[in-house]
């Protein structure tokens, strides 16, 4: 119960700090299938700063609604740091946000490799612009995967944020 208690808190924080600035956010999930979305969308007044969310969970997905290049999605896979920098530089422009957060993993139990086993998760970021990215392994079952990359996703977001200067 801890965890998602933590989530609430994460997710109240990041939209504290979004509307201090005036910003949007916009998130664009695979894994976690909406979950960083249905948080931030659990605090009332998140409609001053959330105003779309796409699940992008097929590679067909990730490039109608993302513009994800089909060369990216070939040469480096849908669990790529250089997809979800495509999915989130996406999703800021269609959303017009100042803050785009983006993830795609393998949250099991099954679907992984030598390269990428099950729990491997990552996140790119969109902030003002600024693309950044991230690949992380996360322990356990699926729903911890998950549950995990979204308080990342929320918990990096908030380090982005609070560390944006201009």
């Amino acid at each position: 119960m801890t965890m998602v208690t933590d989530t609430w808190q994460l997710a109240t924080e990041l939209g504290q700090l979004l509307l201090r600035k005036k910003w949007s956010v916009t998130t664009a999930e695979s894994c976690t299938g909406g979950g960083i979305a249905y948080h931030l969308t659990a605090i009332a007044g998140s409609s001053a700063y959330l105003d779309r969310s796409v699940v992008t969970y097929s590679n067909k997905a990730k490039q109608q609604l993302l513009g994800v290049r089909s060369a990216t999605l070939l040469q480096f896979g849908a669990v790529s740091e250089e997809t979800v920098l495509e999915m989130a530089s996406g999703a800021a422009t269609h959303a017009k946000a100042e803050l785009a957060i983006a993830v795609s993993g393998v949250a099991g139990p099954g679907g992984g490799s030598a390269a990428k086993p099950v729990g491997t998760v990552c996140f790119g970021f969109a902030v003002k612009g600024v693309l950044s990215s991230n690949r992380l392994h996360f322990e356990g079952d699926r729903q911890q995967v998950r549950q995990q990359s979204i308080d990342y996703a929320l918990r990096q977001s908030i380090l982005l944020l609070t560390a944006y200067t201009n």
